[in-house]
């Protein structure tokens, strides 16, 4: 395996080449897979097998789409590219080969390095899965300007091992390499693990002064870099707005209260902020902006560490309130005449009250701001809105950003400040030669911020063209500046073509992918017409540049066994719902540490409940008759209710307990005149004189303005009912033809706060915090399985340590939870006995 990267003026191009070899007697299946950043496109991918190679074709999407739908109805293998953790996507084909048989598979993406906090990061994720016979990593940067730093971290490797890290740096060259032996990747001297895993990351910055930065000119195209360096920085107003809605209770509240304690901890002294918080209402701490002064930073530390999660999600009064502060700040020259003013909002849900259509509030922002401040989104959690988000900061003049649920959230949040934590220029406008430059990208910005790089590229249309002159017009802390740089067109070409090891059209690459880029962000917020117009160029390009985008697919047809197969390979968008990460449970024993909320029901009906604030978790069986109909949950109040009716096995064996399991759940929600029957077989959905039926083999979704409902096809079926709760309930398929098992459902709980605390049931009693005591464990009658004393409710309880499964994330081998187990049907635990909770239909509500 081979990676290989050449990096020129900051655009990187990568390719990675894996040769396998089958010593095998027997056809074996050859998977390659990488990881390649987000921001990178594919450009090129082939494979060759008995000496013929295939190479993928960039089409678009719509043409790429039919070859696969053509490839699946024929029952062959299509695989697509996925989004693979925060920052990378995954790249995955296999293919047969036959005895003593090789192939050979590569792959090229391209990505232009972004600075960021004053270094240029390049990631290569290293995971090869196996010992690898001749690995290798070689990695050439050219800078024309001068390399300040090389640094290279690889996590995975031991510091014996550090020194196999080859690192060469000699002005403006730099050369890294790593090719560890087979010996050097083992994890033992005698075992067959590899160390091989994890990022190899390099970093580097070029050097800079007060210079109206560099320019390379490479075939008739240029770039520019203008990143300058020795400015003073100018103070900065911000406006936090921060939703504490009940969606952010627990974890979110308290990483958020612990990273605006640090971030305003790092404020400059002439810079001003308010915070805002805001659920359904809004509040304003002390209803004013300050300036970051020692003790008011230290009162709004103390106001940051008292917000508290409740609430539904009003996000146009806040935002509407930010831009009114920013306002009457400047009309009362409270701030500073040569500033930034920003609002940063943080989010993790859906405005559902106020107003809440997202494009009304899009146009209130826009029309508020007027130009005048940036607009900052981050969108915390998996659920969050994130085109919402996106387009409100783009056409604001902003960005957008996800914070991950993981317990590095406060980083997360911190970093993304420190990104805008010193503005250096104002009002940036960089300037060309008139009539002789076309096809210029984004040439106007409305501010730099330290470490970060202003990057422009455009195409030389004036053939005659001697000299280059680029002039730059800012606004600084204290005055107007100008900078001018000017280059002879013929010598700036012949440094690069120098360069033997350098891709030669690499500035026109670097022009496409930057344009694409700048066209998508365009898109976000353009109207149908323009939209069309975009979409159109981008296309253009991209079919042009080989260039896999949101709008393009790569299809590769390769041999499998005398058919041809069809794989494509498309990019995952940014907006597109995230799937939470598979929580892994280790040690110690008695602990579900950062454990979320658990209040669900699955198998033969095994119950399980978070308790002591969801740091542990108590779960009981059932017993109960096949046809009978359990409640769940009732909340009198808001008139909800969930039901389950039991199914058995196939057939009973003699004097054996009866294994019983949940076919069918009823939702009933009266006042939203809405009733859901989920069986094994449909969902069936009855919304005033609506009847839809919908079946497990679809994928599907539908909103109504109380509720919202969606179907992963053969997976999992998931209700939202406005803001008060949020329900999924896991299909368990089990072979058609098995003697004794049936088809049957799990129902999970993944958001209750809104039911009010009448709510019972089976499950609705554990809504609200469960306490309880655990002590003198001690070894029980099942080894390893040990036993304990539990006060819960009032009543001593002897329980046993044991697992239950979650199968929302795995739905074929479930998640091990850790519970104690309460014995003879949660009998002390939950309020009465099992029957107490048997209704006579599957919509009839408890009585409580």
């Amino acid at each position: 395996m081979k990676i290989e990267s050449k990096v020129t003026s900051r655009f990187a191009h990568n390719v990675v080449i894996s040769r396998v070899v089958n010593r095998a007697n027997a056809s074996k299946e050859a998977f390659f897979e990488i990881e390649l950043p987000k921001t990178a496109f594919i450009t090129n991918f082939s494979m060759t097998l008995d000496g013929v190679t295939y190479v993928g074709a960039v089409k678009e999407k719509e043409v790429a789409q039919r070859q696969y739908q053509q490839a699946v109805s024929r029952g062959q293998t299509a695989g697509l590219v996925k989004a693979s953790g925060r920052k990378m996507e995954k790249f995955k084909v296999s293919v047969n080969i036959g005895p003593t048989k090789k192939v050979t598979f590569e792959l090229t993406y391209e990505e232009l390095l972004k600075r960021n906090l004053g270094k240029y990061e390049m990631n290569i994720r290293v995971k090869p899965q196996q010992l690898v016979k001749n690995f290798q990593i070689d990695v050439h940067i050219f800078e024309p300007q001068g390399i300040a730093f090389l640094n290279v971290d690889a996590k995975f490797l031991t510091n014996n091992l550090t020194s196999i890290v080859k690192k060469t740096l000699t002005g403006t060259k730099g050369h890294v390499s790593f090719k560890p032996t087979l010996e050097q990747q083992r994890k033992c001297p005698d075992c067959h693990e590899t160390i091989l895993d994890g990022n190899f990351i390099i970093e580097y910055d070029v050097n800079r002064d007060l210079s109206a930065g560099s320019i390379q000119i490479v075939n008739g195209y240029f770039v520019h870099h203008f990143a300058p360096a020795n400015l003073s920085r100018i103070p900065k107003n911000v406006i936090f707005v921060i939703d504490h809605s009940g969606s952010m209770s627990g974890a979110k509240m308290r990483q958020t209260n612990e990273a605006l304690v640090k971030i305003l901890d790092d404020m400059d002294a002439k810079d001003h902020f308010a915070i805002i918080i805001f659920d359904d209402t809004i509040e304003t701490w002390r209803n004013t902006i300050f300036q970051a002064t020692p003790d008011n930073v230290a009162e709004a530390q103390k106001y940051a560490r008292s917000i508290s999660a409740r609430g539904v999600t009003n996000i146009n009064d806040p935002m509407m309130e930010a831009v009114r502060l920013l306002n009457k700040g400047h009309r009362d020259r409270q701030l500073p005449e040569r500033s930034i003013s920003m609002i940063i909002l943080l989010t993790d849900g859906h405005p559902n009250s106020g107003e809440s259509n997202p494009t009304k509030i899009q146009q209130n922002v826009k029309g508020a701001v007027n130009g005048r401040y940036t607009v900052y989104s981050l969108g915390f959690g998996f659920d969050v809105n994130y085109n919402f988000l996106e387009k409100m900061s783009l056409e604001n003049d902003g960005v957008a950003r996800r914070i991950y649920e993981d317990s590095d959230a406060p980083l997360q949040l911190q970093g993304f400040y420190d990104e805008v934590a010193n503005p250096l220029l104002l009002d940036i406008e960089l300037q060309y030669p008139e009539n002789a430059i076309s096809d210029l990208t984004q040439a106007n910005f409305k501010q730099y911020y330290d470490g970060s790089e202003i990057v422009v590229a455009g195409k030389i249309s004036d053939n005659n063209l001697n000299f280059l002159v680029a002039e730059v017009l800012a606004q600084t802390a204290n005055e107007n500046l100008t900078l001018q740089t000017k280059v002879k067109v013929s010598e700036a070409e012949s440094v690069t073509q120098q360069q033997q090891y350098i891709f030669g059209d690499f500035t026109e690459r670097l022009w496409a992918y930057l344009t694409i880029q700048q066209l998508f962000e365009k898109r976000v917020s353009a109207d149908t017409n323009e939209k069309k117009n975009l979409t159109d160029r981008i296309l253009e390009l991209s079919l042009k540049y080989s260039f896999v985008t949101p709008l393009t697919s790569m299809v590769v047809t390769k041999p499998e066994e005398n058919k041809n197969d069809t794989f494509v390979a498309d990019k995952p968008p940014e907006d597109e719902k995230i799937e939470r990460p598979r929580k892994q449970f280790s040690s110690p024993m008695y602990a579900l540490a950062q454990s979320p909320t658990y209040t669900y029901v699955d198998s033969d009906p095994h119950f399980i409940i978070s308790i002591n604030d969801h740091s542990d978790a108590i779960c009981f069986n059932v017993d109960g008759k096949p046809g009978a109909i359990l409640n769940l949950v009732t909340d009198p109040h808001t008139d909800f209710v969930v039901n389950g009716e039991l199914i058995g096995e196939k057939q009973i064996q003699n004097n054996m307990k009866i294994n019983t399991y949940f076919g069918k759940f009823g939702i009933l929600n009266n006042k939203m005149d809405l009733k859901v029957e989920v069986s094994t077989k449909m969902i069936t959905v009855f919304h005033g004189e609506d009847k839809l039926i919908f079946p497990w083999s679809a994928t599907a979704s539908l909103t109504r303005e109380s509720f919202s409902i969606s179907i992963m096809k053969e997976r999992n079926f998931t209700l939202t009912v406005g803001d008060a709760a949020k329900f999924v309930i896991v299909l368990h398929r089990v072979w058609k033809n098995h003697p004794l098992h049936r088809d049957f459902l799990g129902f999970y709980t993944l958001d209750s706060h809104r039911l009010s605390n009448m709510t019972h049931g089976l499950l609705g009693q554990f809504y609200h915090e469960v306490n309880a005591e655990i002590y003198n464990i001690r070894p029980g009658l099942d080894e390893g399985k040990p036993d304990a004393t539990m006060i819960v409710k009032g009543h001593k309880l002897r329980v046993t340590r044991g697992y239950q499964k979650d199968y929302r994330f795995d739905p074929k081998r479930g998640t091990n939870i850790p519970c104690w187990f309460v014995h003879y049907s949660g009998k002390g635990f939950i309020d009465g006995i099992p029957t107490d909770y048997v209704v006579s239909s599957l919509f009839d509500s408890l009585h409580v």
